[in-house]
């Protein structure tokens, strides 16, 4: 995969940088989580296998994030939902296979729900969640770091995952609270395939469970993964990942 991404420039937004190779069947979409970008590992490996396979698959930054314009501090949950559709609008004409990794999960349902309703249920061809975590601005912090976030506007908390702190702004915690979704009916009928790690120490797997519970669709399976943490980038992770999303892609 070429290092050097493409651009899709927007008038009233940031510029987005992503890469997307043409292919046949549902375009695959992947979300990445909170605070990463397209040049992940699983990102890298399912747009490889994808271009390898001749599918069509998508893999793009948020505003703010990786190699796109914007400032990260500035974004919303809905300004990245925004971001993920207008790439969609300019890259992929028909069926989508929404991919998402963590917050990239609560996305895939938040872009999903706004494509069926815009464009009818034929749009949206699957889900794949990965350590999916809607609403985490609820169940993730603790009453006193909400209160933190709320009074001066944003909590920086030290992760394993990057030398730089993540960063919690009022108005993202405002957007994610306004747009929960476990505590209703999800009205999506497609193909979810949800994977989780066991292990997981940064979102209880009881969240897919919830999640399963609170989709239309029949057609939902949730798989938890032995030995299994939040990033499921393990060869044996991927592979599975890869062949979850094949499955349904050729279904």
């Amino acid at each position: 995969m070429s290092d050097t991404p493409d651009y899709l420039d927007r008038a009233a937004r940031p510029r987005l940088a992503y890469r997307f190779v043409a292919g046949t069947g549902p375009t695959i979409i992947f979300l990445p989580g909170y605070m990463s970008d397209m040049a992940g590992g699983k990102a890298t490996a399912l747009f490889d296998w994808a271009a390898a396979e001749g599918q069509a698959c998508l893999l793009l930054d948020y505003a703010g994030c990786g190699r796109s314009d914007g400032l990260f501090a500035e974004q919303t949950l809905l300004d990245w939902r925004g971001d993920v559709l207008d790439l969609i609008d300019a890259k992929a004409a028909g069926p989508v296979i929404l991919v998402g990794s963590s917050m990239g999960g609560w996305l895939m349902l938040l872009t999903a729900l706004a494509l069926v309703q815009r464009d009818g249920p034929a749009r949206v061809a699957g889900l794949v969640g990965v350590a999916a975590a809607p609403d985490f601005t609820g169940w993730g912090f603790t009453p006193e770091e909400k209160a933190i976030i709320l009074a001066e506007g944003e909590l920086r908390e030290e992760t394993p995952y990057s030398d730089q702190p993540y960063v919690t702004t009022r108005a993202f915690w405002q957007s994610g609270e306004a747009n929960r979704l476990l505590d209703g009916d999800i009205p999506l009928a497609c193909p979810v395939r949800l994977l989780h790690g066991e292990e997981d120490g940064d979102v209880p797997p009881d969240i897919s469970l919830k999640l399963s519970a609170a989709l239309a669709s029949e057609d939902v399976q949730v798989t938890l993964v032995k030995g299994g943490d939040h990033r499921l980038s393990r060869d044996t992770d991927i592979a599975l990942l890869i062949d979850t999303v094949a499955r349904i892609a050729t279904n």
